[in-house]
């Protein structure tokens, strides 16, 4: 992937047209940046679903507060996630990762909502691969 390394530097609209794997890359990087800052600020502002259904049994039982206290919390860590894949796509990507792994296995235990942790387990791929595309901008030789 040498001649398709994402550039460190934000690229002109010519580069971005000519590169297959920088469009990837900002696609991921643009979308991983904004869902996770959209979700967390809805956990504060309810317009998208009753965030707190989500949170399992298990889980609230070992959180200190209530299940929403607990989402409230969630959302917070969503804005830092998204600020940060926005800042440091190479280690933003793994952070969105690890967060979502620990979101399916909040569903999992919940029980009802495999097809949630489903899609969360491609969106965790996804971020994998933002990670992978942001640390090829820092091999040497890349341009």
């Amino acid at each position: 992937m040498a001649g398709n390394a994402v550039s460190r530097s934000v690229p002109s609209l010519e580069q971005v047209k000519a590169d297959p794997a920088l469009q990837g890359f900002w696609l991921l990087r643009i979308g991983f940046t904004v869902a996770p800052i959209l979700f967390g600020l809805d956990k504060f502002a309810g317009m998208l679903t009753d965030w707190d259904q989500y949170l399992a049994p298990a889980i609230d039982g070992i959180v200190p507060g209530t299940a929403h206290q607990a989402m409230l919390a969630v959302g917070v860590i969503e804005i830092v996630a998204g600020l940060v894949v926005a800042v440091l796509p190479r280690f933003g990507g793994y952070l969105v990762a690890a967060w979502l792994g620990g979101i399916i296995v909040n569903l999992l235990l919940l029980g009802n909502f495999y097809d949630v942790a489903l899609r969360d387990f491609g969106l965790l791929l996804g971020a994998l691969c933002l990670a992978r595309l942001a640390a090829a901008a820092h091999r040497p030789g890349s341009r």
